[in-house]
């Protein structure tokens, strides 16, 4: 009975480290794309001139614009040096090979080496890229890329400043146009306070812990951690579905393939930690092994993978980033304190299968002694 709660409480921190490694590169793979914050605010001004059917907006917190043309014509999108980049229209979307912006905007830094053929004096060699109306892209004009920030900004962090108005060119066949946007830096929030929050409320969830490791309220305590572990998992599948969603998805189809390439781990832990709160409310065997594995697995996948909206002003969802970084302290406290939890109910399950023997054989001494 010892070696089995024991090994229980074992698989909880095997689990959670298995799963961090696994999901790593995943999660840093899709970060690259879609900071988990920023405190530059990207924002466009609109077309100009207007052409009815041509979109742009700026999508993951920032870090890429989206264009959508439904005008019937291409359009052309020049790179850095007047050069045609991205052509978008009724046959699909196509890069320019030759164009330097190709590669130099295939990361948010863009770090990418030049290859020989990128010449942005050469005719085009158009490639095939999508067949949509679609195509979002990093660009360098609308981006803050320095690792310090502006000296307005060093000498007055705590205010907000205008970094730059900025402008990317296309061409409507011969006809030139300008999107037109703003980049502001705005001040992060106090983060010390945020993880204070979290921490009392951590504290507070983890002393149900207690009294769930106690009889007779015990089982009662593990089903209110279970009803919160419910919350925390809802939260959890909300939040990269927010992700998705500012990040340019269209429609339930499109949020949920960006779910499955990308933020795979986080959905599975969101329903996985719904499933252990409903299995602790029915009070099921092994509640508090599913409880404490569960907390860990969503207070590392969906509350510290995403603590860095505590720091940044702008949050990679389609709401506000006060309500990000509630939902965020929200899923850390209830993974963190299940963890505890369950931990400690664990624990005084073995202690008491530690007493029972003991308990037996004094019995047996007693009865013999009489």
């Amino acid at each position: 009975m010892i070696r089995t709660l024991l090994a229980r409480a074992g698989l909880v921190a095997t689990a959670a480290c298995a799963a961090t490694l696994l999901t790593a590169a995943p999660a840093a793979a899709h970060g690259a794309d879609a900071p988990d914050g920023t405190d530059y605010r990207a924002r466009t001004t609109g077309v100009t001139p207007a052409r009815p059917g041509l979109e742009v907006r700026v999508v993951e917190a920032g870090a890429r614009l989206e264009l959508t043309n439904r005008t019937g014509r291409a359009v052309e999108v020049i790179g850095y040096s007047g050069e045609p980049y991205l052509r978008v229209g009724p046959d699909g979307i196509f890069e320019n090979s030759r164009s330097p912006a190709t590669y130099l905007n295939r990361t948010i830094t863009g770090d990418t080496a030049l290859p020989a053929e990128a010449d942005p004096a050469a005719p085009p060699s158009w490639r095939r890229i999508d067949d949509g109306p679609t195509v979002r892209w990093h660009d360098q004009r609308a981006l803050w890329q320095e690792s310090a920030p502006p000296a307005a900004v060093r000498a007055a962090p705590d205010r907000e400043h205008r970094v730059r108005d900025w402008t990317v060119p296309l061409r409507d066949g011969a006809d030139p146009v300008v999107i037109g946007g703003t980049l502001d830096w705005v001040p992060p929030p106090d983060a010390y306070t945020w993880w204070t929050v979290t921490i009392v409320g951590l504290l507070a969830v983890g002393a149900l812990g207690l009294v769930a490791a106690a009889a007779p309220a015990g089982a009662r305590a593990l089903s209110a951690v279970g009803a919160l572990l419910v919350v925390g998992g809802a939260l959890t599948v909300v939040y990269p579905v927010g992700r998705e969603l500012d990040a340019g998805a269209q429609g339930v189809g499109g949020v949920l393939v960006g779910l499955l390439s990308g933020q795979i781990w986080s959905l599975l832990t969101g329903l996985g930690a719904v499933a252990a709160g409903w299995y602790a409310l029915a009070r099921r065997p092994a509640a508090d092994f599913a409880v404490a594995l569960a907390g860990a697995c969503l207070a590392l996948f969906g509350g510290a993978a995403n603590a860095a909206v505590f720091a940044r002003s702008i949050a990679p969802v389609p709401w506000s980033p006060e309500v990000a970084r509630v939902m965020v302290a929200v899923v850390l406290i209830t993974g963190a304190g299940a963890t505890a939890a369950g931990v400690l109910r664990l624990h005084a399950a073995s202690r008491a299968a530690a007493r029972s023997p003991r308990v037996e054989d004094a019995e047996r001494g007693a009865t013999a002694a009489g």
